[in-house]
């Protein structure tokens, strides 16, 4: 048997031997074509690797960084499921207990004949330079944008909804379909903003333009949309010309931190995600300025948990450094507690928080799904890296906020000022029955990334009818 053929039985022994002693049914495919456990059948949910040379690779480099450059080559792949899948069948016995009984001697034994195997190729994601915080120059942060938004209007429009909105969707119901979360979610804001005619609403970080537009519509508004993304503005732009918009809605290449002028309301969707940390008096400074007295402002951003103290807070856990590195470049999550702070600390009044959380695990777990049907589209658009990054990426988010290590909220602020907010004296204006709108094309279960999901809330409905 000569050294290659003696790498590959000793890889296949411990295969089996560790697969036993985690109790998992997920199988192996091998680059020989062998299996693990050799009747696995072919329709069984099973990781394949593609050469020998990813296997030594983890083992001179088990890092976060080498499996992301693997799966993003595709030398290492799912078959027969997704990240889902593959996140319900966790080992039935605790790490601890599975490495106490693992066999020392062949697992060091197997590893030592891989450690002078090439780690072979291809390797793309390596010139990615390391992931580091936004200094907040506009320069760096239209570098950033363009990175993960600029890859390509129709490859976003594979997954997106049918008006392209890329943020949390409204779920009314858990079983509603993408095109009317993501419609529910531009009312939603639209009411939380007590929107109405005539009013001035500046729309910061405005993707392809959805909200401004389904304001300037349904609610008089005059918007005024901005991004750093050359992609999205030239289909905002168009939309607007299509929509017959031009009066009412503007959509513009530009840096928050330069918007000049005053506004009635500010939204905010998704945009403090790439900001950075150490930059967020000037987002909140800017808001401040152009927002006028009583005016009301709409923050909407991931957060993760608050730890002990700031300097721990600040220190990125591995997989979310890997996702800043890889799918948004100079990003940073903040804590509720801090954007409650720094409101409070730049002149706003602090009126309404709300969680959304499980709201934007469905919106991702749809996205995946979405991707996943539509893949070989994706690639023929974008290439099979980015789409394999894209796919990973969005299944990992949805499983992060179904576990709960990072959150989603809406934080409806004014700009401070003596006397009366102005606003409803119940949320009751909010939680009117939707419009009505297309009925979802494929109902679906909510999706349950472990062995027991998060409880269903109930949709709050009424029998106020809408406008």
């Amino acid at each position: 048997m000569d050294a290659a053929a003696r790498r590959l039985d000793g890889f296949k022994t411990l295969l089996g031997h560790a697969r036993d002693r985690l109790a998992i049914d997920i199988g192996f495919r091998l680059w020989d074509g062998s299996r693990v456990p050799a009747g696995l059948p072919d329709d069984a949910i099973a990781v394949a690797i593609a050469d020998e040379g990813a296997v030594a690779a983890l083992i001179r480099s088990p890092k976060l960084d080498t499996l992301a450059n693997l799966w993003a080559a595709g030398r290492i792949a799912l078959v027969n499921g997704t990240m889902f899948d593959l996140v319900k069948q966790r080992p039935r016995v605790r790490t601890k207990d599975f490495l106490k009984t693992l066999d020392k001697r062949l697992t060091l034994t197997t590893a030592a004949r891989f450690l002078t195997v090439s780690r072979g190729g291809p390797w793309p994601l390596e010139a990615q330079p390391d992931e580091r915080p936004s200094s907040g120059a506009p320069s760096e942060n239209k570098s950033n944008i363009a990175y993960h938004y600029d890859v390509s209007n129709a490859f976003y429009a594979l997954w997106l909804d049918r008006e392209m909105v890329y943020t949390c969707g409204y779920c009314t119901d858990w079983d509603n379909d993408v095109d009317t979360i993501q419609r529910d979610k531009l009312e939603h804001i639209c009411r939380k903003l007590r929107l109405k005619p005539g009013d001035r609403l500046l729309d910061v970080g405005c993707g392809w333009g959805a909200l401004s537009c389904y304001a300037a519509q349904h609610y008089g508004v005059t918007a005024h949309g901005v991004t750093l993304s050359e992609q999205q503005v030239a289909w905002g732009q168009e939309k607007v010309r299509r929509l017959g918009l031009e009066d009412r809605v503007r959509i513009e290449l530009r840096d928050y931190s330069t918007v000049t002028g005053e506004y009635d309301k500010v939204a905010a969707i998704g945009i403090q995600e790439h900001i950075g940390i150490d930059n967020y008096p000037t987002y909140y400074d800017t808001v401040h300025r152009v927002l006028v007295p009583g005016g009301l402002f709409l923050h909407h951003a991931i957060t993760r948990p608050a730890k002990r103290d700031d300097k721990t807070f600040r220190k990125k856990r591995a997989e979310f450094a890997l996702l800043t590195k890889y799918i948004f470049p100079g990003g940073e999550l903040d804590h509720i507690g801090n954007t409650v702070t720094m409101l409070e600390r730049h002149g706003f009044e602090v009126h309404d928080v709300e969680q959304l959380r499980e709201h934007y695990q469905r919106t991702c777990k749809l996205w995946h799904d979405r991707l996943v049907e539509n893949e070989a589209a994706a690639i023929a658009e974008v290439g099979a890296v980015k789409t394999r990054m894209w796919i990973a990426y969005l299944a990992a988010c949805s499983i992060a906020f179904e576990r709960n290590t990072v959150g989603l909220y809406q934080t409806l602020a004014s700009k401070r000022r003596r006397g009366p907010s102005g606003l409803p004296p119940t949320r009751a204006d909010l939680y009117r029955d939707m419009p009505a709108g297309p009925a979802p094309t494929a109902p679906e279960a909510p999706p349950s990334t472990g062995e027991s999901g998060p409880a269903r809330p109930t949709p709050v409905r009424s029998s106020v009818r809408p406008r």
